[in-house]
């Protein structure tokens, strides 16, 4: 959809030329949020392109609206549309009105928290074998242990890869595919040459030839569990996508199936491992919070455990924001706003109001056990109707995950000072991986 967007009913914005604007919000996205907001407030405009207006709020009552709107008017596929290069068009991200609330549906079951809890086993296993190769006293970076344990819980949970060596095979194109778009020039690169005609050895070529060996691992995996007689008594994601019919019946497509498991393995894995990252490069420097995690895990219980990742990921949220692109102009917070723009939530401003969160800057995990925020106050998996699938699941690893780093492992600071925020791929991670040390393994 191509709606003409009149700018003038718009809030300002930066003036800069379109590509240095793109720039700074592509190679500094934080450091251009926030000085954004200092100029113009909690509202702002942003012209990423001549097709893309974006107007970013963290407005609370703006960010309620949105969620709560009819999603009808406001479109969230169309808002993702710079995901479909990865996706494809058939994922559950980038669908909006029925299609979407069809591929939602079904995908909702393999979600449903009883039989998610059956990964926990997989999910410590994962986090046990990356401790064990830990170097003990030498600092080292945390991320790329957190995105092996993360990748390997999607392959068995997700595609129901139990062999060892056949989770490495699978792994090897996947992730070379994903780390194409780690590095921030050249995600920006992406998006200036991404085109039909852009040529083989341009950047967009030589990422269409990393995609190319991902997806056929993925539909190798699709066509190996439809002709798996026993397919239908497995309880992995994709033997119970294959299973699952909307309400006349139908199955998921090949096309559609390889979209959705490209979305899984993407939100899945990378947001998750960049999440465990932070929460370990946090603790690690706030010595206080460490201990009574410590304190915790040797008297049983996860209470103060859940605060500290739901702190983490307020401060240092994964993904910086959510879109809802509007089919019609619209009322939000009070104020009307033309088809077209992009009305964009920034998690990464909201997170940090000070009337909601006193004192932001702070990592203070005591805050979510004095008082839970409001519904749409915490929103690092978005919220309404679009709130991400795999919120319990990401929520669930983690607490996994760090329990059994604190059991197995005396963790450390690397350096004294807290790491940057950087982009990578479609989120925000630690600048130097979230490096940590390990004073000693038990």
């Amino acid at each position: 959809m191509e709606l003409t967007v009149n700018r003038t009913s718009l809030p300002p914005g930066p003036t800069a030329p379109r590509p240095l604007t793109v720039g700074r919000f592509m190679l500094q996205p934080t450091r251009f949020l926030d000085a954004c907001q200092r100029r113009y407030g909690d509202l702002f405009t942003v012209q990423l392109t001549a097709e893309r207006t974006v107007v970013i709020t963290s407005d609370p009552e703006i960010v309620k609206d949105v969620f709560t709107g009819d999603p009808e008017v406001l479109r969230a596929g169309e808002g993702n549309i710079v995901l479909r290069p990865l996706l494809g068009p058939r994922s559950v991200l980038l669908l909006d009105g029925p299609e979407h609330l069809r591929h939602r549906r079904m995908m909702l079951p393999p979600f449903h928290g009883e039989r998610m809890n059956r990964y926990g086993a997989a999910m410590a296993e994962a986090a046990e074998r990356q401790v064990e190769r830990w170097p003990v006293g030498s600092p080292f970076a945390a991320q790329p242990s957190m995105q092996a344990i993360t990748l390997e819980v999607i392959l068995r949970a997700v595609f129901g890869v139990e062999d060892q060596q056949e989770r490495e095979r699978i792994a090897a194109p996947l992730r070379r595919m994903l780390d194409a778009t780690a590095n921030r020039v050249r995600l920006l690169l992406l998006q200036v040459t991404r085109s039909e005609g852009a040529g083989p050895r341009s950047p967009w070529g030589r990422f269409r030839a990393l995609m190319e060996p991902a997806d056929r691992v993925i539909y190798e995996q699709i066509h190996a569990r439809r002709a798996d007689p026993a397919a239908a008594e497995r309880d992995d994601v994709l033997s119970l996508l294959l299973e699952a019919r909307d309400e006349d019946g139908r199955a998921l497509t090949d096309g559609e199936l390889r979209d959705e498991l490209m979305t899984l393995l993407l939100a899945g894995h990378e947001t998750t491992a960049t999440g465990l990252s932070w929460t370990l490069e946090r603790i690690t420097r706030h010595p206080e919070v460490l201990e009574r995690l410590l304190e915790e895990e040797h008297n049983g219980g996860g209470d103060y455990l859940d605060a500290v990742i739901k702190e983490t990921l307020r401060l240092r949220p994964v993904v910086p924001a959510v879109a809802r692109c509007l089919a019609e102009d619209v009322e939000l917070g009070g104020r009307m706003f033309p088809a077209g723009v992009h009305v964009t939530p920034s998690i990464y401003l909201l997170h940090r109001r000070p009337d909601l969160y006193p004192d932001p800057e702070s990592f203070r995990p005591e805050r979510f056990l004095e008082r839970p925020p409001g519904t749409y106050e915490w929103i690092p998996f978005g919220g309404g109707v679009r709130r991400c699938l795999g919120a319990s699941f990401a929520l669930f690893e983690m607490r996994v995950v760090l329990a059994t780093i604190l059991r197995r492992a005396r963790l450390a600071p690397a350096t004294a000072s807290p790491e940057q925020v950087t982009r990578r791929a479609v989120t925000l991670a630690p600048s130097r991986g979230g490096r940590i040390k390990i004073q000693s393994l038990g």
